[in-house]
């Protein structure tokens, strides 16, 4: 059986790749790693991804490996270049970004691209992984993240899809939600904008799939 580690660093990704997972790729075996002190530290000290920052997801993923995992896929969309490092190290098995697979979609649609985050540093780290030239819009779902930490999941939809709305006004052609924490929003957003709405969970199961031929 295929063996997949699903790495975390906020608490509310965890649910959105599993049930993707669930549904799209059932006879995967998953395996779960969250260390949510992650993001805490890094909108805290305010730092970026530094050294030790490295290290540490450098050990997750070398657990995850020690364990048996063919394929890792990591969930944080703000930790890009640490990915990439974790990624180099490892020639021999799929270690995807969060973002790398949605990415890829997005600009297979062409045209403007708007790009939603409920987590800030997010939006410093993500539009650098789109090809140079690439038209893409942001916009913060501000106060979203807080609703989920609070308890309140519809006020989570309703402030996305606000910035949906935003970025449709401005010409965009797909909507990309940035967060594996944002992906319960999809239909809200795809039914208030009529334009595709891309999650990062969905990309990120068929990109591992074809990866690994199966």
């Amino acid at each position: 059986m295929t063996r997949i580690a699903l790495i975390h660093a906020l608490a509310h990704s965890v649910a959105p790749i599993n049930d993707e997972m669930a549904r799209a790729w059932p006879q995967a075996q998953r395996m779960n790693l969250l260390d949510d002190s992650l993001s805490a530290d890094l909108a805290r000290r305010g730092q970026g991804l530094d050294a030790a920052m490295h290290q540490r997801f450098e050990a997750l993923a070398a657990y995850a490996e020690g364990t048996g995992a063919q394929a890792i896929l990591f969930t944080c969309s703000a930790f890009g270049p640490c990915i990439e490092a974790v990624a180099a190290r490892r020639p021999h098995m799929p270690v995807l970004k969060p973002n790398e697979a949605m990415v890829t979609e997005a600009v297979a649609h062409g045209g403007r691209i708007g790009l939603i985050a409920s987590f800030a540093p997010t939006l410093a780290s993500m539009p650098p992984e789109f090809p140079p030239g690439t038209a893409v819009i942001t916009a913060m779902a501000e106060g979203a993240l807080q609703c989920l930490n609070e308890g309140n999941p519809a006020r989570h939809d309703a402030l996305v899809v606000e910035a949906a709305q935003a970025l449709a006004r401005q010409g965009c052609q797909v909507i990309v939600l940035a967060q594996f924490s944002m992906a319960r929003a999809q239909a809200a957003a795809l039914q208030a904008v009529g334009l595709p709405v891309l999650t990062t969970p969905g990309s990120a199961v068929r990109a591992l799939r074809q990866r690994l031929a199966l």
